[in-house]
């Protein structure tokens, strides 16, 4: 026998901000053109902004000699606006070219997360809090966007406007010049590092009690019915407000911290600034620089405040969008837990014989659920299972689909190993009506459609038709195109079911699960649908799953379930016979039907 083996777990260590940044490369990659031409507009832009305060130099000198040299302003003031003009011209065309860039990423990472969340096994799900996941998604995409645009033309812009500016002081007048420029802005980063690295912890803190506030809202909403129920609206938003009272408290100290970040960072280009220009007016009045010298080094000053103070918001925004990402990635790494084993092959599905041998299963390693279950479904057979609650039965069917896989033991469909063939196949070949059905908030039409989609509508109305629910719907207002609310609320509990049953007998497909498929339904409705599903079972292979045993007595072979494991097996008249578990089961249903009838 083929042995396999769950996937290793990927270590799950929260990304530093190198690797999420790194990240993002190979989305970027996807358009090495446009990033070309990007960096080529971002240079040019930053050489015509510096050289903007120079021809200013050059007008302010010139005005203050004779009036004959007016020309010569003229042509620098030309010059001047020329050059203002390229550097917002070429600032807006790179950002057009560089859009089609952060979307495409956005949409990219969004689909790849969206489509792994997907592959996730049944277990995250049951485990996962809706609303904090879509919170973290929403926040991760929104921090993309804004790392990739002002990483890219903000942070090394400022940088490389720095550096020529410092290079023009150090050229042209006191080393003194480019020293101050420099000293402060190795003061100012150093000082928004530290600050913004401690104030990244309150960040996480009120992003997590961010997803949890959202979380209990969306909780608390997909339970309405059960709210008014119990009339517990109060009690609802206390809860709701505990939450947001903690998210608030992390809230004002993060916007404390964000004022005093500020603050600091105000002084430090302050005194910078300050010194330049006590040190240009001192050379002014010596006669070492002109008044144009004076000007140039203040609005180099200037032109170097405002993408300084803004480098301090944009690196606090960046590590805020870095810490969202991180989340977002994180969701990335979540173990599969059921994969595609190496080398996987398509389910053979004709004429389907499906076994279980021997099979443990536990969904914790300390509560085993299934022990030493064997079985078979011959190809175009029935098998049914009964049992007490907890008994393990729903437990098989997700077996079979794989939402897990087994302890020990084998689960196989025409001798292949479920977990030698690709899931993608497998599950194309099983068709599932559950007990509690979940339909999209869509139309009647979609949610049947979902079945197999692509398919006609003549189709969809036959599928109906067979789950006895088409005269019901073409009775509606909008018909097919009613649309049955969050999680299919506006139907009933048979409507729904009657939906989920058109749904699976559109897919087709060559086995069949019926999870108690037909206990929402009224005892008329049942036995219609019963003669239905017969019929359609009938060259199926078909593993029912039923409490009331009425609905399963004619099947080829019944298993009753106690404890996780088979008690006994047999068909209808060989259990009756038994006098056993089963004779017992069905003397107290045809017991309560009596009493029903009489009451």
């Amino acid at each position: 026998m083929r042995h396999y083996s769950a996937p290793a777990a990927p270590d799950t260590a929260p990304h530093n901000d190198w690797q999420t940044i790194r990240t993002m490369f190979p989305y970027l990659l996807e358009f090495k053109g446009r990033l070309v031409a990007v960096v080529v507009l971002l240079v040019f832009s930053k050489l015509a902004n510096v050289a903007v305060p120079l021809a200013l130099k050059e007008i302010v000198d010139a005005m203050s000699v004779t009036q004959a040299m007016l020309a010569v302003p003229v042509a620098l003031i030309v010059g001047y606006g020329v050059l203002r003009l390229i550097s917002t011209l070429f600032g807006e065309l790179r950002d057009a070219i560089f859009a089609k860039v952060t979307q495409r990423a956005i949409r990219r990472v969004a689909l790849e997360v969206f489509g792994h969340l997907h592959a996730l096994s049944l277990r995250f799900h049951l485990e996962r809090q809706t609303g904090g996941v879509s919170r973290d998604i929403e926040r991760g995409t929104r921090g993309i966007s804004f790392l990739l645009t002002f990483l890219l033309f903000n942070i090394l812009p400022t940088f490389l406007e720095i550096f020529l500016v410092a290079l023009i002081l150090l050229q042209k007048y006191s080393p003194w010049y480019a020293g101050i420029t420099f000293i402060t802005l190795v003061i100012y980063i150093v000082f928004t590092v530290k600050v913004a690295g401690w104030r990244m912890n309150l960040r996480r803190t009120m992003n997590e009690l961010d997803s949890q506030a959202n979380t209990r809202a969306i909780d608390s909403l997909l339970n309405y019915e059960t709210v008014k129920y119990f009339g517990n609206e109060r009690y609802e938003s206390e809860r709701y407000d505990r939450q947001m009272e903690s998210w608030e408290t992390a809230a004002v100290r993060d916007k404390v911290s964000l004022a005093a970040l500020n603050a600091g960072q105000s002084c430090i280009i302050g005194v910078g600034v300050t010194l330049l220009m006590l040190m240009a007016a001192n050379d002014v009045s010596q006669g070492r620089m002109t008044v144009g010298d004076l000007v140039l080094v203040n609005v180099f000053m200037l032109q170097l405040y405002m993408p300084l103070h803004f480098l301090g918001f944009v690196y606090r925004e960046i590590k805020n969008a870095l810490a969202d990402m991180e989340k977002m990635f994180g969701l990335m790494e979540e173990n599969r837990e059921i994969q595609d084993a190496p080398g996987a092959v398509p389910l053979q599905a004709a004429n389907p014989v499906v076994r279980f041998e021997h099979v443990d299963f536990g969904y914790d390693a300390d509560r085993q659920i299934l022990h030493d279950v064997s079985f078979d479904i011959p190809a175009g057979h029935t098998v049914a299972v009964v049992g007490s609650s907890g008994a393990g039965k729903s437990t098989l069917s997700r077996l079979l689909f794989r939402f897990y896989d087994v302890t020990a033991g084998r689960i196989s469909i025409n001798g292949q190993d479920l977990r030698g063939v690709t899931q993608e196949s497998l599950r194309a070949a099983i068709g599932i009506v559950p007990q509690d059905t979940v339909l999209f908030n869509d139309s009647i039409y979609y949610n049947i459609a979902y079945g197999r989609p692509g398919t006609t509508r003549a189709e969809v109305e036959q599928a109906a038709r067979s789950a006895h629910i088409h005269d019901f719907i073409v009775a509606l207002p909008q018909g097919y195109d009613t649309v049955v609310g969050e999680r299919g609320l506006k139907l009933s509990g048979g409507e729904k079911q009657r939906v989920a049953i058109a749904r699976t007998l559109l897919k087709d497909p060559a086995i069949l699960i019926f999870d108690e498929a037909t206990s929402a339904l009224d005892s008329k409705s049942e036995k219609a649908i019963q003669d239905e599903l017969r019929t359609i079972a009938r060259d199926r292979t078909t593993l029912v799953i039923a409490h009331r045993l009425s609905t399963i007595a004619d099947a080829e072979q019944i298993l009753v379930m106690e404890q996780g494991r088979i008690a006994e097996r047999g068909s209808h008249r060989e259990l009756l016979e038994r006098q056993g578990q089963y004779a017992q089961m069905w003397a107290l249903q045809q017991q309560e039907q009596e009493t029903d009838k009489i009451l």
